[in-house]
């Protein structure tokens, strides 16, 4: 055992300062359980992917966005290569010409590949023009293929090809769907927060309104409200029109969930504290109740986005949507009305995977989001 000597202790028995433990922030928390789930992380990614074809559609399409050839028509995915004819494997990527037979009987054609020469992929080409953004003007893009043509998903009955056409699509459906869901949450916040602010008399009042908006059948009345738009109306009010339909009929869940959030917050000692200094019930309903809501509010939303996204594309197949020259994913799938055609083109389904993937991707990030928005849950 050591002594110490003159009120000084041996070097081993120093005392350590104690590290103070740094403690984290309510978003750090939430991001640190977010990044742990693996399916959020891949629906984020799923949406991150889409929301970049979208907006940088025209370097991602080989062809322009407004390209059509008759003579084109229903031309099947091109098949991309490593491996030629004679077993030859190649770094670069390419492809063969694509030559039809008609046969005498059926007059169904046939695409088959010409094997005699080889066309290899180029990247970061340049070619027609366009303007990033609306206002810069560029000319490159992703992939280009001299001497043949390349399309990826194949064409449709205006020999477009469907990638460009799918990737332009998305630009409408996602910000429409996007556009839709913010006007919801805004008003389906605000009804809420005062909803649950208020209660009594003006609370019952209000939530039997919602009950009775919540009573219609949505797909019913998204196609009464989409048929009465007249077709004679320009594109960008059409746009409009179908966003705030969706908007109007999908912002209840949201009015109620952030009700019940405010009725447990309403009696809290910030509330009081705010009252009692002379707060307006303006300022505790929108800067301090409502932010204590906006976990509810995110996971509504990224759960309301895909609902949209379907709704949109099951009425604009059946010609009652969006109209051109505006296109989306459900408009480039109304070739697949005729069965004969699907049957004989299947790749015209290809925006179908779009759908399914935003879907997908949309679910994936809310259910994560919903999680992650409890960080103190015990899992």
């Amino acid at each position: 055992m050591s002594v110490a000597v003159g009120n000084v202790l041996p070097e081993k028995e120093k005392i350590q300062p104690i590290k103070a433990q740094r403690r984290e922030t309510y978003y750090q928390l939430v991001w640190r359980r977010f990044r742990r789930s693996k399916p959020a992380i891949v629906g984020g990614l799923i949406v991150l992917m889409l929301g970049l074809l979208a907006i940088f559609a025209d370097f991602f399409a080989p062809y322009p966005l407004n390209y059509t050839n008759a003579r084109d028509a229903f031309i099947p995915p091109t098949k991309i290569h490593f491996v030629d004819s004679e077993g030859n494997f190649h770094l670069r990527p390419f492809v063969y010409a694509q030559e039809v037979t008609v046969d005498p009987r059926t007059f169904v054609p046939t695409w088959i590949e010409n094997t005699d020469q080889i066309y290899p992929i180029q990247f970061f080409v340049e070619g027609w023009e366009y303007k990033m953004f609306g206002f810069i003007p560029m000319n490159l893009h992703l992939f280009g293929v001299e001497g043949t043509s390349i399309y990826l998903l194949g064409t449709d009955k205006l020999g477009a090809d469907l990638w460009s056409k799918a990737c332009e699509a998305g630009r409408i459906s996602l910000t429409m769907s996007i556009f839709g869901t913010i006007i919801s949450v805004i008003i389906g916040a605000a009804v809420g927060v005062v909803s649950g602010y208020y209660g009594g008399w003006f609370d019952n009042v209000v939530q039997r309104f919602v009950e009775f908006i919540s009573a219609f059948p949505q797909l019913a009345l998204w196609l009464a409200l989409a048929a009465i738009v007249p077709r004679t109306w320009d594109s960008f009010r059409i746009f409009i029109i179908m966003s705030l339909i969706f908007a109007l009929l999908s912002w209840t869940t949201l009015a109620r969930e952030v009700r019940g959030k405010v009725l447990s917050l309403r009696e809290t000692d910030f509330v009081l504290a705010a009252k009692e200094m002379g707060a307006s019930d303006f300022r505790i309903m929108f800067l301090h109740v409502l932010p204590n809501t906006f976990s509810h509010v995110i996971v509504i939303l990224t759960l309301t986005i895909p609902g949209i996204i379907l709704a949109e594309a099951f009425l604009s197949f059946l010609g009652i949507g969006i109209q051109r020259p505006l296109i989306s994913w459900g408009l480039l799938m109304q070739d697949a009305q005729n069965l004969r055609t699907l049957g004989e083109t299947p790749w015209i389904m290809a925006p179908a995977a779009f759908i399914i993937l935003a879907v997908l991707g949309f679910n994936l990030l809310g259910d994560g989001l919903r999680d992650a928005a409890d960080p103190y849950a015990i899992t």
